[in-house]
């Protein structure tokens, strides 16, 4: 702050509106550091009604956009940016502020429409049948399906059940095939220094009557939270109808491009 009023103060513009004006992004992204948790504390959280209160959740939101910011400002390249992500968090942050001004900024932004255009031919994520598998996912962010089951090379799973894409797409962290599904191998599984063997342990006890002793196909998945994680505007409803009509038989291959911008599966 003190250099922004030096370089003002010559040019007698040493005003609160101009300095408000003259600090960079990373003077407000500083200002939410632990150094000033007791100013958070005062003061500052009520600039963030809607936040959570913590202090750390806006650091990290506010340090998010400052750095998607930057990457604009400078002209680097967006080819490998997930550019709907980084649009919904300037949105949560804005909504921390205020929920009105939120909507306001979604309304006004042209962005996705420009997005829409954006050629990409990569087929990164698998949607599967899920009438089983979506429940156990929202249990413990994990596919299971039978051992030596085919699948292209992906990043992510999407699942349809109840006639419509879920909102979650998350990315894949581990794959593991022929995984003995017994209380013995969870046992042993749950004994190893292994993170993913531990997972892996813990999706063996949690899993039900569906999924009997045999071998098993293993991918563990991201959770919401996970900086890799993603989530759709909404679900994508089917309207096909009749005998066969199901939008996934078993599974079939996407972009996650074509998804998030989607607005019924008829568009992928």
């Amino acid at each position: 702050m003190a250099t922004v009023r030096e370089r003002l103060r010559p040019q007698r513009k040493e005003t609160r509106h101009q300095i408000i004006a003259g600090l960079s992004f990373g003077f407000w992204s500083g200002l939410l550091g632990p150094k000033y948790e007791e100013l958070w504390r005062d003061c500052l959280h009520r600039a963030f009604p809607n936040s959570s209160g913590k202090r750390k959740q806006v650091a990290v939101a506010v340090e998010r956009v400052r750095k998607f910011r930057n990457r604009l400002a400078h002209h680097d390249s967006t080819d490998n940016v997930d550019i709907p992500f980084e649009l919904r968090q300037i949105f949560d942050l804005a909504a921390y502020i205020d929920t009105d001004a939120a909507r306001w900024l979604k309304r006004c932004s042209g962005l996705m429409t420009v997005y829409a255009q954006r050629p990409v031919t990569i087929d990164d994520t698998v949607i599967v049948a899920a009438k089983q598998a979506w429940p156990q996912y929202e249990s413990c962010a994990a596919y299971v399906c039978q051992s030596g089951r085919a699948f292209r090379p992906i990043e992510r799973v999407a699942f349809y059940a109840d006639r419509e894409v879920k909102l979650d797409v998350p990315a894949v962290l581990h794959r593991r095939d022929n995984v003995e599904w017994s209380s013995e191998e969870a046992a042993r599984l749950g004994a190893s220094d292994d993170r993913f063997d531990r997972k892996i342990a813990k999706v063996i006890e949690t899993s039900d009557a569906t999924w009997t002793d045999g071998r098993y196909q293993v991918f563990l998945l991201t959770g919401p939270g996970h900086p890799d994680h993603r989530q759709l505007r909404a679900t994508l409803p089917h309207h096909g109808t009749g005998r066969g009509s199901a939008f996934v038989q078993r599974q079939r291959y996407v972009s996650l491009h074509s998804l998030e911008n989607a607005a019924t599966t008829a568009d992928l």
